[in-house]
């Protein structure tokens, strides 16, 4: 088999839950993280006869900007459509969705480009294969918990213009930043929040220059980023080997089987007539443009500082490497708190690089170390935070020292940086008239080393300092208590 000589063409379509009080279109609480099932639900979302469907304009909102945001072409007219088609997880036997007139066209992400963004509800949340029903063993159950039913969901449909597993990854991954970021979504995978299909088919490289492509098939519900890329990698070589063999590539959708880490086929793939789309005729078209808080002008003024932006902003201005930006733009509460520390001094270099060392590395280090998560609203204020780095930047607070205040101020975290370490003897001393006696102690009880460093032992000198940082409780500026021994040593 070589599969090298076929190219490989992916679209992604990829479902994103959206953070609303309520679901799509009734007033039922938006609650994913609900155990109890089917709480969540009233007659319009289990598709009741004689309900009528009401928008929820605050997911309507999040769509277009994200459809700003990625430079795509924001809808003056929209409307919703019935998408019919028969599951338990449907109870109307149609889902409202959007076909002809998507909120967003266009826009591109990470280099991939976007054939449009829409809105619809999502479906009910199906358990198979139970080992119990109600404490009574049975076989082949399904169970559905309408919670999730109707909840606001996105749906985001690349162009075909992805070529190999790694570009998909990065695209969903960028995606899914991008929601967090709008606060228009948690997009945790391993919640269902978000949901990634890949659609892929090989071709030669000639048909593929043509614009001619190979039967495709969809690989749905893939649950991880590591699914994603193991699934469009393994579902390559598998279609690459069937050519190679004279097989023919049929066109359906397949699941990802993690155990025995291979692509299964499921049904035949339905295509857009298989739906039956037509207008809902419960839900009014709109004109968008007649919405004041649907502008441009409007949503840009909610819009934050993007994922992409933030990221070359530390490159460029706090010369980062791609390791702490990446921690920083993977989580943007951590990154508001760099950047609220920062305030004061946003243009000292070293100032701005001993917070990133300090943040990262120690802060939450000890965290990790004590098994806490990062969460702003009990943090170390960003104030105290600013005069420990301070401290550390005019010498009054030793390597050491700053360790040991920022585990006192976790514990204390509105507290003030300079008072705790002034009560707990932490700031440096740097009088030498305050240093003299200590080290003038440690040269009389190590005659022995001092004699040895007279002789050409330059290595003695360092023990002599550790001795006199451990005199001064290490409260000794180290710079001023070498100097000081030298000048005593001479």
């Amino acid at each position: 088999m070589t599969a090298t000589k076929y190219i490989p063409t992916i679209g992604l379509e990829i479902h994103a839950e959206l953070k609303t009080a309520s679901k799509m279109f009734c007033s039922c609480e938006n609650d994913p993280d609900e155990e109890k099932p089917n709480t969540n639900i009233c007659p319009i979302c289990l598709g009741h006869p004689g309900t009528l469907p009401v928008l929820n304009i605050a997911a309507i909102k999040k769509v277009l900007e994200m459809g700003l945001a990625v430079g795509g072409t924001l809808a003056d007219f929209t409307e919703w459509d019935r998408k019919n088609y028969f599951y338990p997880d449907i109870p109307k036997g149609y889902q409202i969705s959007q076909y002809k007139y998507p909120l967003v066209s266009g826009g591109v992400l990470v280099g991939v480009e976007i054939e449009r963004v829409h809105l619809e509800e999502d479906t009910a949340q199906s358990t198979h294969d139970t080992s119990e029903c109600e404490g009574i063993p049975c076989a082949d159950v399904s169970l559905i918990n309408f919670n999730r039913s109707g909840v606001p969901l996105m749906e985001l449909v690349t162009k075909p213009v992805i070529h190999d597993a790694e570009t998909a990854v990065r695209f969903a991954k960028e995606l899914q930043l991008l929601l967090r970021y709008l606060d228009a979504g948690e997009a945790n995978m391993e919640k269902g929040e978000m949901r990634v299909e890949a659609n892929i088919s090989v071709a030669n490289a000639e048909d593929t220059k043509n614009m001619k492509f190979g039967t495709k098939t969809e690989v749905k519900n893939l649950n991880s980023f590591k699914v994603v890329l193991k699934s469009i990698a393994y579902e390559i070589m598998r279609q690459s080997s069937l050519l190679d063999g004279g097989g023919e590539i049929k066109q359906e959708t397949r699941g990802w089987d993690d155990v025995k880490q291979e692509t299964y086929s499921q049904r035949s793939k339905e295509s857009s007539h298989d739906y039956r789309y037509f207008p809902d005729p419960d839900i009014p078209k709109m004109k968008l443009s007649e919405i004041p808080e649907f502008s441009t002008m409007m949503l840009s003024r909610s819009m934050p500082e993007l994922p992409w932006v933030k990221r070359a902003r530390y490159e460029r201005d706090h010369g980062m490497t791609d390791k702490e930006v990446a921690i920083f733009i993977d989580s943007p509460m951590i990154a508001d708190y760099f950047d609220s520390i920062i305030t004061s001094f946003a243009t000292d270099v070293k100032r701005v690089r001993l917070t990133v060392n300090y943040l990262l590395s120690d802060y939450l280090g000890l965290l990790r170390s004590e098994k806490q998560e990062f969460d702003a609203t009990t943090a170390i204020s960003p104030a105290s935070f600013a005069e420990l780095i301070n401290m550390i930047a005019t010498g009054d607070l030793s390597s050491r020292g700053a360790k040991d205040l920022i585990a006192l101020l976790i514990k204390s975290p509105t507290s003030s940086a300079k008072a705790i370490a002034t009560a707990n003897s932490l700031i440096q001393k740097s009088d030498t008239g305050a240093l003299l006696p200590a080290i003038e102690k440690v040269l009389i009880d190590n005659q022995k080393v001092v004699a040895e460093y007279k002789a050409g032992k330059v290595a003695s000198l360092q023990f002599l300092i550790g001795q006199a940082m451990r005199a001064t409780k290490g409260a000794g500026n180290p710079e001023i208590v070498k100097k000081l021994l030298l000048e005593k040593l001479s």
